[in-house]
């Protein structure tokens, strides 16, 4: 019987590139010259550290037109409040990987509501969708990009 999965995951190589690509962007900006500002990952956390709040939001701008040119939607995105220490400001952006249960649950309902010949399962922290027809479940597909869930999705391991 066909399935996928609806996934919400983040690809570290292209975070890395979306990182990188956001340094040298600040590297090369003029209002940043001999300004201590620099971001750090680790996994799926990226700290932005620069000498204002003002330019911390800025390179929060960088990182988030970076991660779309790499493919990552910047809804993964979470970023938390700058805190001042010393004379530096630094902010934390966490990237969400996996869909917690009341996302699967929404998205479990949101597909059983549209009275569609498929059916959804919460599997940890995806969703199984299956269904006797490969165009039901591209309907199904369908129907949860145009929903708006707050997350990005990705359709996965499709199998026919």
């Amino acid at each position: 019987m066909p399935s996928f999965d609806v996934v919400s995951e983040v690809d570290l190589h292209q975070l890395t590139n979306a990182v990188d690509q956001a340094q040298r962007i600040v590297t090369n900006r003029f209002d940043f010259k001999g300004v201590e500002a620099f971001f750090e990952r680790d996994e799926r956390t990226v700290v932005i550290t620069a000498e204002a709040e003002f330019q911390v939001d800025q390179m929060q701008d960088m990182l988030r037109s970076a991660l779309i040119k790499c493919g990552i939607d910047p809804k993964a995105m979470d970023c938390g409040d700058a805190v001042t220490s010393g004379k530096l400001v630094r902010m934390t952006a966490v990237l969400r990987h996996g869909l917690d249960s009341a996302q699967c649950k929404a998205i479990a309902k949101h597909i059983k509501d549209a009275k569609m010949k498929v059916q959804a399962q919460i599997q940890g922290d995806q969703v199984r969708v299956t269904g006797k027809k490969r165009d039901d479940l591209q309907q199904a597909i369908a129907l949860l990009r145009d929903k708006d869930l707050g997350v990005p999705l990705q359709f996965t391991n499709f199998r026919d």
